[in-house]
């Protein structure tokens, strides 16, 4: 009767290091990158922004803090937020002053 030969160690790493690879460009990576995309948001809000929160509420930031903003609701409406909060920018105003600045 023939032996059956052992498989070699490192062939059988080969298709869990391929996972490891795959996971790693469309979980990973991903999320990495947006993480660091919301710091920088985070970090380039400015007075008059418009912003919306995780918690869906709209408004205009009236004040800036180190850990949180003052957001302006509605006309006599003020909250205070944690700067992780916000979800996105609907008008950045700081930016839009950066470009009429330079044209």
């Amino acid at each position: 009767m023939p032996q059956a030969q052992a498989a070699n160690p490192i062939i059988q790493l080969v298709p869990l290091a391929l996972i490891f690879i795959i996971f790693y460009f469309m979980l990973i990576r991903p999320q990495k990158k947006k993480e660091q995309d919301h710091k920088k948001l985070l970090q380039n809000l400015a007075k008059n922004d418009e912003i919306v929160t995780t918690g869906g509420i709209h408004g205009t930031i009236v004040n800036v803090k180190d850990k949180t903003f003052i957001l302006r609701v509605d006309e006599s409406v003020k909250i205070e937020i944690e700067k992780n909060c916000v979800a996105y920018v609907k008008n950045p105003q700081s930016q839009t002053q950066g470009l009429e600045a330079k044209s």
